[in-house]
């Protein structure tokens, strides 16, 4: 039980081992909008989610799982050990 509650409290630390908030929310909502998407497809055109929502959810997901690709390659240009010759 200890290590699942230090596996949740690891999302809201900025450690570098932690597992990553932004990983998580982009996903979420990345999966959740594959799920609209999808039921949307199969509903009449007077149910359909707005436009607005679907597309902030969208920049929501693009937005975090983005960051997460820069940081990621930010932090690998930073720690390159430089060659002495």
């Amino acid at each position: 039980m200890k290590q699942i509650l230090n596996f949740i409290g690891g999302f809201f630390s900025s450690k570098p081992d932690s597992p990553s908030m932004k990983r998580l929310c982009g996903l979420l909502c990345t999966i959740f909008l594959c799920y609209t998407m999808y039921e949307n497809s199969k509903t009449d055109e007077h149910t359909q989610p707005s436009v607005p929502l679907v597309e902030s959810v969208a920049l929501l997901a693009f937005g975090c799982l983005g960051l997460t690709s820069a940081e990621v390659i930010m932090k690998k240009k930073k720690e390159e050990p430089k060659t002495e010759e």
